[in-house]
């Protein structure tokens, strides 16, 4: 049986709720626990549901989806968040990973795509496109880099975080280094509490700005 995910639904449109569940129906890993229609409800029903996972519109009209995520993620560090949006602009897709965001969604996606991406962020496995990184890890790289000084990581650690910075999936990296996709999950659990980092794109970020990225 594979592992059940509690999700919380948040937009302030009937109708875009109704297709983020259908979406969701069609995937027996997600289970629905709770639907808001403001960001303030995103916090409240956060803080009563336990999610391990909410979709969230970015858009709405008392707090939006990047303060609830903000204030969400300082409440609830181990919640994933997903935003959902209309607009494909790169600059609020930085605005959402920075806010703690695991991820971003454009809502004419198929439903195909969303379903595939959620389960991706669920598991902690979220590919993402060389070029896209690039973007993204410019972005961030003009930004201060809240560690400081240097963590001392093994040479397979070191291999792995090349990897990861390349934009390869878990699965991808066994395959390249020849171990196990669990090897790569639990190296990848060790690499981010060493550098204290809380996701992928973090890793990926220290990664770039370690000099690892091109390499």
């Amino acid at each position: 049986m594979e592992k059940t995910f509690r999700v919380l639904i948040v937009d302030d449109h009937k109708y875009a709720r109704e297709g983020m569940r259908e979406i969701l129906s069609q995937d027996p890993i997600f289970q629905l626990v709770a639907e808001g229609s403001s960001g303030r409800e995103a916090i409240a029903l956060a803080g009563r549901w336990q999610p391990d996972l909410i979709l969230m519109d970015i858009q709405m009209q008392d707090i939006d989806g990047l303060e609830a995520t903000r204030e969400i993620k300082c409440r609830f560090p181990s919640v994933k968040i997903v935003l959902v949006t209309v607009s494909d602009d790169i600059i609020h897709l930085f605005d959402a990973l920075k806010k703690g965001a695991s991820g971003y969604l454009i809502k004419n996606l198929n439903s195909s795509s969303w379903n595939q991406y959620l389960r991706a962020v669920a598991y902690d496995e979220v590919p993402f496109s060389r070029e896209f990184a690039q973007r993204l890890l410019q972005e961030f790289a003009s930004s201060n880099r809240a560690q400081e000084g240097e963590v001392p990581l093994t040479a397979r650690e070191i291999e792995i975080l090349k990897w990861v910075s390349k934009g390869c999936s878990n699965r991808e990296i066994a395959d390249a280094l020849t171990i196990s996709e669990h090897t790569v999950k639990n190296h990848l659990k060790n690499i981010l509490n060493k550098l204290q980092l809380d996701n992928r794109v973090q890793l990926a970020r220290y990664a770039y700005e370690k000099g690892y990225f091109n390499h």
